[in-house]
C-alpha cells in the first residue's frame, strides 16, 4: 500500500490501484501551500466527520475527480445537496465491499457539524481490509474502550490517529489506543496545522518508541509504502 499525506488528517491510500483519499483539507491548510489540488486522484474519498477541517476541498475534488463519497448517511445526503451524485452512506457497525476491499464504519469519540451549519452526523472512523493488508483511521477521537473490538475486525498492519492533543488524542492516549488496537506501527495526523495542536516530533517519537510503539509523523507531501 503506497501512503500519502497531505496535512492534517488528509491522505491518500493505495490499495488494487485505486486511490483512497481521506477527509480532504488541504487548501485552507497553510502548511499545505505546495499541494495543488487539482493534481489529487481519487476514486473514493471517505469522510470520517464533518468539521470544515476534514471537508474542507471534499466538493471540489469530489466534483473534479467524480470519486465515489464514503461517509455517514447524513454527510452523504449534504454532499447530493451540493451536487454531488456518486455516494455511498455507511452507519456504526456496518461495513460494505467496494473493489479495492471492504470498509468498515466505526465509533469516534469527537463532534460533528458540516462547514455550512447542518447536521455532520455523529463522527467516525474506518477499519480497511484488503487483499493487500489492513488499516484503521481512527478519525478525530478521544481515546474510548470501543477501540478494543478493533482487532475483532482485522488484523492492521498499522493504524492513523490523530497525536495533537487539545481537541482529539494526544500522544499519550495513542500510546494506550496502540495497544488497545493491537497494533505497534502508528501514523500520526492532526498535529502541528494550528498553534492548539503543535508538538514535538522528536519528543512524541521518543516517547512511543519507549512504549514499544513505532510512531510516524509524515512530512506534508511524503510518500510511505507500507
Amino acid at each position: 500500500m503506497r501512503f500519502t499525506y497531505y496535512g492534517q488528517s488528509c491522505f491518500s491510500v493505495e490499495i488494487a490501484g485505486k486511490k483512497i483519499l481521506f477527509d480532504p483539507f488541504i487548501s485552507g491548510n497553510p502548511l499545505a501551500k505546495d499541494i495543488d489540488i487539482n493534481s489529487i486522484e481519487a476514486d473514493y474519498i471517505l469522510v470520517s466527520h464533518g468539521h470544515g477541517d476534514h471537508t474542507g476541498d471534499l466538493i471540489n475534488i469530489a466534483s473534479r475527480t467524480q470519486a465515489m463519497v464514503v461517509a455517514a448517511y447524513e454527510i452523504t445526503e449534504w454532499c447530493t445537496k451540493q451536487g454531488l451524485n456518486h455516494v455511498h452512506p455507511l452507519n456504526f457497525g456496518g461495513k460494505k465491499q467496494f473493489d479495492f476491499g471492504t470498509v468498515k464504519f466505526v465509533h469516534a469519540m469527537h463532534s460533528s457539524v458540516l462547514p455550512d451549519g447542518t447536521y455532520g452526523a455523529n463522527p467516525g472512523g474506518f477499519v480497511i481490509s484488503s487483499n493487500e493488508g489492513s488499516f484503521y483511521y481512527s478519525g478525530d477521537t478521544a481515546l474510548m474502550m470501543d477501540m478494543q473490538l478493533i482487532p475483532r475486525y482485522a488484523k492492521l498492519d498499522f493504524a492513523i490517529l490523530p497525536v495533537g492533543d487539545n481537541f482529539t488524542m494526544g500522544v499519550e492516549d495513542a500510546i494506550v489506543a496502540a495497544e488497545f488496537i493491537q497494533c505497534g506501527k502508528i501514523i500520526g495526523v492532526h498535529f502541528d496545522t494550528f498553534p492548539y495542536i503543535e508538538i514535538n516530533h522528536e519528543a512524541s517519537i521518543q516517547q512511543c518508541k519507549d512504549a514499544g510503539v513505532e510512531l510516524i509523523l509524515p512530512k506534508i507531501g511524503e510518500v510511505i509504502h507500507l
